[in-house]
């Protein structure tokens, strides 16, 4: 039989990549440019920077993913790209690059959704079992997945403001830890002491919620910060650090294993940039196991944003054939309704 060769390409913030994955789980190659270099000066990730650096290496980055693949374009099946959601001007670079190879080539461009992109990266990997229940937390995004097979979910709940990871980027920027935020509050709170600083965690205890709340962690941090400071009082970084970092897991947690319950399955996957997190993973997989569950999760390579996870999810559009048409554009904001294109 015949392999499905998808081409994934993603472009939606600061890492231009691509990659060819056959029959939606074999990786045959996985290029990603970062950009990190570029932003850590400013702390964050600029969206001009980000959109110009872009078209200087996308064309770069498609060769070789097919160079490492060992395959030639006309051997393509198909072009999955992210068209959102995403920094706009970032996701129209890949949106365009991925409809130029369509049309030259005669394949059909297949559209995808980054968070469910993000999803697919487990099926690299694993071979899942369904019904799951998916915990999606990355800078961006922090929601519950309800999924019924690879190409049916549905939304349990999100964050009814801040992300996870936009929470741990804003406290390493506070904290002078650096760029990026995730990884530098993780180094720095393995030398903390999480009993230190006890912060709020919201919606705690209340069943009934499958929704998260980050800003008023956030806020905490920052007032407790700022009132030390105006005491004259001292403070070790790694302690605040250490303490947030508990705080942020204990909540992801509690919503996952309350999501488990509700829905009564014996798989759970983690996916998202945060989900590279150690104690993240190590806490879940605990608290799991209570619940005679497996945790399941990409290596951390497939957690930060990747086009292999791309072509995963472009399969499952594929094989449904549903493919967009050259008048694709960029989505900066999806609604929330979790539909899989």
């Amino acid at each position: 039989m015949k392999r499905i060769l998808i081409l994934g390409v993603e472009t939606s913030c600061d890492e231009t990549a691509a990659a060819v994955v056959a029959d939606g789980q074999i990786m045959l190659s996985n290029i990603i440019a970062s950009q990190i270099e570029e932003h850590r000066q400013y702390g964050g990730v600029v969206p001009e920077i980000a959109s110009r650096k872009h078209l200087e290496i996308v064309n770069e980055v498609l060769e070789r993913a097919l160079l490492e693949a060992g395959i030639c374009f006309s051997e393509l099946t198909a072009i999955a790209v992210t068209h959102g959601p995403g920094l706009v001007g970032a996701l129209l670079v890949g949106v365009n690059a991925a409809k130029t190879l369509a049309y030259a080539l005669g394949k059909p461009v297949i559209a995808v959704n980054h968070l469910i992109s993000h999803v697919a990266a487990n099926y690299l990997v694993h071979d899942v079992s369904f019904p799951a229940v998916c915990l999606v937390v990355s800078g961006g995004h922090t929601s519950l997945l309800h999924l019924n097979s690879r190409s049916d979910a549905s939304l349990l709940g999100s964050s009814r403001d801040d992300a996870a990871g936009e929470a741990f980027d804003k406290i390493a920027r506070i904290l002078g830890l650096g760029y990026p935020g995730g990884p530098a509050v993780e180094r720095a709170a393995a030398n903390g002491d999480f009993r230190t600083f006890l912060f709020p965690r919201a919606f705690t205890n209340q069943d009934h919620i499958l929704e998260f709340s980050f800003s008023g962690l956030k806020s905490a941090v920052i007032n407790t910060l700022n009132a030390l400071k105006q005491q004259g009082k001292e403070y070790r970084v790694e302690d605040v650090a250490a303490s947030f970092q508990h705080a942020a897991v204990e909540i992801l947690t509690e919503k996952t294993v309350l999501a488990v319950r509700k829905t009564q399955v014996r798989t759970v996957l983690l996916a998202g940039g945060v989900a590279a997190n150690s104690l993240l993973r190590r806490r879940l997989s605990e608290a799991l196991q209570a619940e005679d569950c497996i945790l399941l999760n990409p290596p951390p390579v497939l957690c930060t944003d990747n086009a292999a996870m791309v072509a995963a999810a472009g399969f499952d559009l594929y094989v449904q054939q549903r493919f967009a048409g050259l008048d694709l554009n960029a989505t900066p904001v999806l609604d929330k309704n979790w539909h899989l294109g």
